[in-house]
């Protein structure tokens, strides 16, 4: 909130803090930007590829990396090195993790409101005192990754282990694991995950691990202090993510299920039980995961367009996902039905949502509404490519998913800017670019009101 001094008679805004908060956005950026371009010139070394990577594939990849988007212009398994693999691991988490870290530290810092503003910063968004142990917070966040993503390797070594032997498999359930749940959708596998399309082993763990990434630290660390008090002592943000998600998992999986089974190319072949499997998993990996159990490039185009609108979604808010937000899509949905029942409030389980919120998600719609427009445009002058693969692949790099239809490995030297650009975008938030290319300037001056003639 602004702070004011008081100057004769007059208010005037603290130009300090407003300059502090100002920096925030450059942050974010600097400290993404920071570790890519080193990562990427890495990347161009020989003991770190197979065959070598131009400037250009490197930064692709590098950007898809700490992005956690997991869009390749090569094959992730047979290009690089191991020394390779396990650069990208390190991006992979620090793009995963380091995005939920530094939003603590600005939180902490900045008084950053994520996610839903609602009333006390660090009480309402971290489920704690308003007196908040940085330390403490980072390690516990680290502590819950590195839990879940054990958890993961275990289950995924005990499938590939007795397959690939003890090292091979151990290392490619490590891989697996920290990407899944980093959400970055990058396979040593050159089908993604099609060979396991009928194994519920597999395909659950990953399944797991992309879900609890994508919920959120916040989320994780409210149900942990208060699932015994009962649903009702849980945030408004917590509630929302714990409705939402299994909602939007459920209509996925319904929605493919019904619209591939009787698909040839995709799931037809496939048992009942498998039908099922395939349809869950991509479901949950639409949002912002990555990784596909079938070919995508089969898929019908009403069930491309279900992907399209779950990717945009996304995950939640201080999550390793990318997207709107889930929490962004609610609150405009609810406002939309709040207006259309000519209801002054949006409540949403018994509590009052600020219009500031509201305001906020319907920008960050309208924003990236622009941002994906603008890249799709530039994308079809660059590329000979079917509308429909152009919208899917810049919505999957945008909203970080990773997804691809097949457009990727086809980009041209200024599609793979264009690209890169829009990933870069997707993780650091729509609004952070609005916000460095223009800062509000606060007033004290109110006009009179009039109306304006809407729809």
């Amino acid at each position: 909130m602004t702070q004011f001094h008081q100057k004769g008679v007059f208010y005037a805004p603290d130009g300090k803090r407003e300059k502090g908060k100002g920096n925030e956005p450059r942050i974010i950026l600097l400290s993404f930007l920071g570790v890519l371009l080193p990562s990427a010139v890495l990347l161009t070394l020989p003991i770190f590829s197979v065959t070598g990577l131009s400037i250009t594939d490197a930064l692709f990849t590098a950007t898809s990396a700490i992005s956690v988007t997991g869009l390749g212009v090569v094959d992730t398994g047979q290009h690089f090195t191991l020394a390779g693999k396990i650069l990208l691991m390190f991006l992979m988490q620090i793009g995963g993790l380091g995005q939920m870290t530094l939003s603590a530290v600005l939180l902490y810092m900045f008084g950053v409101r994520l996610s839903l503003r609602q009333q006390a910063l660090a009480k309402e968004a971290l489920g704690q005192d308003r007196q908040v142990n940085l330390n403490r917070l980072v390690k516990r966040i680290v502590i819950f990754a590195l839990v879940a993503e054990s958890i993961g390797f275990i289950f995924l070594s005990v499938r590939w282990v007795p397959e690939m032997g003890w090292q091979t498999g151990m290392f490619y359930a490590l891989f697996h694991a920290i990407s899944a749940f980093n959400n970055a959708g990058f396979a040593l596998f050159s089908d993604s995950m099609m060979s396991f399309v009928n194994d519920p082993l597999v395909i659950f763990t990953l399944a797991g691990l992309f879900i609890f990434g994508g919920l959120g630290f916040t989320v994780v660390g409210d149900i942990w202090l208060n699932w015994r008090k009962g649903f009702h002592f849980l945030h408004l943000h917590t509630k929302i993510m714990l409705i939402a998600t299994p909602i939007l998992l459920f209509v996925g999986t319904v929605m493919f299920w019904l619209l591939e089974r009787s698909n040839p190319n995709t799931m037809e072949s496939l048992p009942l039980a498998g039908q099922w499997l395939a349809a869950f998993f991509q479901s949950a990996s639409a949002r912002t995961a990555g990784f596909n159990s079938v070919d995508l490039a089969q898929f019908t185009q009403p069930a491309l367009l279900i992907m399209i609108v779950l990717m945009l979604i996304g995950a939640g808010s201080t999550s390793t996902g990318g997207g709107i937000k889930v929490s962004t899509f609610a609150v405009a949905f609810m406002a939309t039905w709040t207006f259309l029942r000519q209801k002054k409030h949006l409540v949403m389980f018994k509590r009052t949502v600020n219009w500031q919120t509201v305001t906020k998600s319907l920008a960050i719609i309208v924003v990236s509404g622009a941002i994906l427009t603008s890249a799709m445009f530039l994308l079809m002058l660059t590329e000979e490519a079917s509308f429909d693969k152009v919208m899917f692949e810049t919505i999957s790099a945008f909203a970080t998913v990773g997804l691809t239809a097949g457009l990727t490995a086809e980009l041209s030297e200024p599609g793979k800017y264009i690209m890169i650009v829009v990933m870069i975008i997707g993780r650091i938030g729509p609004l952070t670019l609005a916000y460095m290319l223009a800062r509000p300037e606060p007033t004290l001056i109110k006009y009179p009101e009039d109306a304006v003639l809407t729809g």
